[in-house]
């Protein structure tokens, strides 16, 4: 089955996202999918300046995603909106792990991979909006964003103590996320 990589686009330590990713990364579990979950905040990075690049090389945390996500056959992402659009860490992210490297094809840790997108917000449209832009970069960059997304409003609700969705029409939406995530990356690593 497919092996996943899980993250929230936001670093902070009690984000609405961070524990919608940790709930999807369950259920991709169940569904057979072998999931490696990490925290962003993990892997810091400079913002992207190609000077600093030029300079420097990738910073040692970029190298460390990049090896970590070239070895994955899909991304799990729950991502918040910031006005309407893509988290300043994630884009960051996204541009050095995009780096070319010497001896690997362009934007192989991402290319050809499939990606499942999330988002949690307290407001009523759940960061939908923001995933549209994610969705473009991501398919800009290479990656195979399966049709479903989901979005959890009022995510400030939505959890119950063991981090579960107390939802299950929001559970379901996203369960519907993660199993074409999963199924979908299983056949397209197995071409």
């Amino acid at each position: 089955m497919a092996k996943l990589i899980a993250f929230a686009g936001s670093a902070r330590r009690e984000s609405l996202n961070r524990r919608l990713v940790h709930a999807a990364a369950a259920m991709a579990t169940a569904h057979g999918a072998t999931v490696t979950l990490i925290e962003l905040r993990d892997f810091p990075m400079p913002l992207y300046n190609g000077d600093i690049e030029e300079s420097d090389g990738a910073p040692d945390s970029a190298a460390r995603l990049y090896d970590l996500m070239k070895g994955q056959d899909g991304l799990l992402l729950a991502c918040p909106e910031y006005n309407s659009s893509i988290t300043p860490l994630l884009k960051n992210t996204i541009d050095w792990v995009s780096r070319p490297r010497e001896g690997d094809p362009p934007l192989a840790a991402f290319t050809g991979k499939t990606a499942g997108l999330l988002s949690a917000s307290p407001g009523q449209l759940g960061g939908m909006r923001g995933l549209v832009h994610v969705r473009s970069i991501l398919g800009s960059i290479g990656l195979h964003v399966v049709p479903e997304q989901a979005s959890v409003p009022r995510a400030h609700e939505a959890f119950d103590e063991s981090g579960a969705l107390r939802d299950s029409g929001v559970a379901g939406r996203v369960e519907r996320v993660v199993k074409q995530l999963a199924e979908t990356a299983s056949r397209l690593s197995a071409s």
